[in-house]
């Protein structure tokens, strides 16, 4: 299998998200909570509304889901198409997504962005660094972090061993993967698999890791919101 594809590959942009962000606590799923005065999701497709290189790109919710359509109408600058076509599994949802790209013009060898709802912190340098790292890549790669804590594996509740920090790094989004490719990765993988990456490397190949931030962590929990609330404001006092 040839990996190589022509120059013209277009850039789009795929947002999961069907998921009801148990673990968040908020009376709503998390990506519709309100952080520094807008819906969390808004936040996200900002980032990627202001990188201009993106052709396009598709939110990927529950069939039932009739919040975010609202939310992008109050919004019509960000230039994204809901899509109700999300599965049980991340998984599932971003397969989902990628044949509604392919249904509305992509082609197999254009890249696809794949990013969590719930990173609302990423920036457009940071879309953009991911991107120059990775178009002309054999495989794509993803935004990490290098770990800083000392790491411990754990057995019944204790300490079992101290592991090694030196190679590990904490995966983020996006994640950057030709169509085809991705598409046949996750056909191919199992649905328990949590990030593109994993699907890629069970395919054998290694994706491009690429330096990013910190502060592009996803919020999971209820005092992640008021850490990204702080952040956000920040940035809009600069």
């Amino acid at each position: 299998m040839s990996l190589i594809a022509p120059l013209s590959a277009r850039f789009h942009v795929l947002i999961p998200c069907a998921g009801s962000g148990s673990r968040a606590g908020t009376p709503q799923p998390k990506q519709y909570q309100i952080v520094a005065g807008l819906p969390m999701v808004v936040h996200t497709l900002r980032a990627f509304g202001a990188v201009t290189r993106v052709a396009g790109g598709l939110v990927v919710v529950a069939p039932d889901d009739q919040r975010m359509s609202s939310t992008l109408a109050v919004h019509p600058q960000l230039a994204f198409e809901v899509v109700g076509v999300g599965g049980a599994t991340r998984a599932q949802s971003v397969l989902a997504g990628l044949h509604a790209l392919r249904e509305r013009g992509a082609q197999s060898h254009d890249w696809v962005l794949v990013h969590d709802a719930a990173r609302c912190l990423v920036t457009p340098a940071q879309i953009n660094a991911l991107i120059d790292a990775c178009q002309d890549d054999a495989v794509g790669g993803l935004l990490a972090h290098r770990l800083a804590d000392t790491l411990k594996a754990e057995q019944a509740g204790r300490v079992a061993s101290t592991v090694d920090r030196s190679d590990k790094w904490l995966a983020q989004t996006p994640q950057m993967f030709r169509l085809g490719l991705l598409t046949q990765a996750l056909e191919q993988a199992s649905d328990a698999v949590t990030d593109e990456s994993s699907a890629l490397e069970a395919m054998g190949l290694q994706p491009r890791l690429v330096q990013a931030s910190a502060q592009n962590f996803k919020v999971t929990y209820a005092e992640d919101f008021a850490l990204a609330e702080a952040i956000l404001k920040t940035r809009s006092e600069e």
